[in-house]
C-alpha cells in the first residue's frame, strides 16, 4: 500500500466516524454530501493554510479532537468560553496556556457556515474533520508523534524518573532548570516532531519518552504489561501497522457519545452555546 493509499483509506475510515445527521439517530458518512458538499475541501484548505504557517497547528488541532471527546464524549464542548455563569474546559488544568488552535476552529466555523448559507456543520464535526486533515497533512498514545510540550509537562520525568535516557535528560535539564523560571519552555515528543511516523515508538524502546505517561507504555518487561512492550515493539519496526491501528482507534474514538438527531445543537459561534 503506498503512502497516498494509505493517506486516502485513512480519510475515510476518520470520515466514516465522525460525521452526523441531523435529523437521524445515526452517524451518516455522507451527510455533508447531501446538505453541504462544499463544507469538507473548506475544512480541508484552512487547516492546509493553518499549518504551512505554523507546522506546530496539526499537533495542537489534533489534541483539541482528542481533549473533547474524551470528556463527555464528541461534542465540541472544548471550544466554549467561560462567562459570568459558566466555566467550561478551556480553563481547566488539562487546556489552560497549553491548548491552542481556537482561531483556526473560528476560521472554519465562519468559512462553512457561509459557503453552506447557515449553520450546517456541527462544533464537533469541524474539530474532528480539522483532526483528519492534520494528520493527513503531516494507538491514541501515538497522536504524540507530533507535537511539543512544556517544561511543566515533564519536568518530574527528568528529575524523578529512573527509566529515562541519561542524555535526553541532562539536555532537558539544561533548557528546563526548574518550573518557575523555565515552565514555558518547550520540547519536541519526538524527534520528528513535525512528521506523523512511527519515531515515537523507537524512541520508548530507547528510554527517550519525554512524558511519563509515554515511557509508562514501555519499561522493558519490567513493571508495564506484557502488551503494551509488545505494541510499542510491533509500532517501532512497523509503521504501516501503527497507521493502520491509527486510524481504527480514530474511528472508535470519534464515536464516544456523539450528539446525533435532536440532542444537542449546531451552535452558530462555537465558542457559546446559542442564544447566550
Amino acid at each position: 500500500m503506498s503512502n497516498y493509499e494509505f493517506s486516502f483509506f485513512c480519510i475515510i475510515l476518520i470520515t466514516s466516524s465522525i460525521i452526523h445527521a441531523e435529523y437521524s439517530a445515526e452517524l451518516s458518512p455522507d451527510y455533508y454530501d447531501e446538505t453541504c458538499p462544499a463544507a469538507l475541501p473548506a475544512v480541508t484548505k484552512i487547516v492546509q493554510q493553518a499549518i504551512k504557517k505554523d507546522p506546530r497547528m496539526a499537533a495542537s488541532l489534533l489534541r483539541l479532537h482528542f481533549h473533547d471527546c474524551f470528556v463527555n464524549g464528541c461534542d465540541g464542548s472544548n471550544l466554549l468560553d467561560d462567562n459570568g455563569t459558566f466555566v467550561g474546559e478551556k480553563t481547566a488544568s488539562a487546556n489552560l496556556n497549553s491548548a491552542r488552535g481556537y482561531e483556526v476552529i473560528d476560521e472554519i466555523k465562519d468559512a462553512v457556515d457561509t459557503i453552506c448559507y447557515g449553520s450546517v456543520v456541527s462544533c464537533a464535526d469541524i474539530l474532528a474533520l480539522a483532526a483528519r486533515d492534520s494528520i493527513v497533512a503531516v494507538i491514541l498514545s501515538g497522536a504524540h508523534t507530533i507535537g511539543l510540550a512544556r517544561c511543566s509537562s515533564f519536568l518530574a520525568r527528568i528529575t524523578n524518573d529512573k527509566n529515562i535516557n541519561s542524555v535526553l535528560r541532562y539536555m532537558l535539564r539544561r533548557d528546563c532548570p526548574n518550573v518557575a523560571a523555565q515552565s514555558d519552555n518547550i520540547a519536541p515528543l519526538d524527534q520528528t516532531s513535525t512528521l506523523f511516523d512511527s519515531r515515537y515508538y523507537q524512541e520508548l524502546l530507547q528510554f527517550k519518552g519525554l512524558l511519563h505517561s509515554d515511557q509508562e507504555l514501555y519499561k522493558g518487561n519490567n513493571g508495564s504489561s506484557e502488551s503494551t512492550d509488545a505494541l510499542v515493539k510491533k509500532y517501532s519496526i512497523s509503521p504501516k501497522a501503527f497507521l493502520y491501528d491509527f486510524a481504527v482507534s480514530m474511528v472508535k474514538m470519534g464515536s464516544i457519545n456523539p450528539l446525533t438527531g435532536l440532542d444537542g445543537e449546531i451552535r452558530s459561534n462555537c465558542r457559546a452555546i446559542n442564544n447566550d
